[in-house]
């Protein structure tokens, strides 16, 4: 379901897939070839909700803008080619480019996380927790555990293209 709040109604890129069991509220933008799966949330009712390209938001994620912090933006930002596993939750500020987060993973307020990093899967991301390009992050709470290796690497760049040619199979089972 796509539904505006207050007079903020979500943009949806044509080439984007929104399956019909998920919702998209409020101040939202999805880009070019993103998809968006059964039971996923995305709230923009705090603050607007950015959504580049090649993004998969997979089953039962729930994605949610805001801040307790009254002197933070309360907008997310998530960039081009990441992939959002199964149940994670993000109320954080801004996802980098080619990021995985791990099936049950939670990122917290105020987080922000770099280009080609992995946060592993039933990772808790502590809130405002800065972390740095190419690192892998795993734990509860969360901890840089180092650098994302070349095989994990694989993961990061390849599952957004698996995810657009999902999608397009699905499209055309309607």
């Amino acid at each position: 379901m796509i539904q505006d709040f207050e007079g903020k109604i979500p943009r949806i890129a044509d080439s984007a897939f929104i399956h019909e069991g998920a919702w998209i509220i409020g101040d939202v933008e999805i880009g070019e070839y993103s998809n968006i799966w059964p039971g996923a949330i995305i709230r923009a009712d705090y603050g607007k909700i950015k959504i580049g390209s090649a993004v998969a938001v997979e089953d039962n994620c729930v994605i949610h803008a805001g801040t307790p912090n009254p002197n933070a933006i309360p907008d997310l930002e998530i960039g081009n080619n990441v992939s959002i596993g199964h149940g994670a939750v993000l109320n954080c500020r801004k996802i980098g480019n080619f990021v995985l987060i791990g099936i049950n993973a939670t990122i917290l307020h105020d987080v922000e996380i770099g280009n080609y990093c992995i946060i592993g899967a039933g990772a808790m991301v502590r809130e405002g927790m800065k972390i740095p390009d190419r690192s892998f992050v795993a734990g509860v709470p969360a901890e840089i555990k180092g650098q994302v290796t070349q095989k994990q690497m694989w993961w990061v760049e390849e599952a957004p293209k698996g995810y657009v040619k999902m999608a397009d199979r699905h499209r055309t089972i309607r």
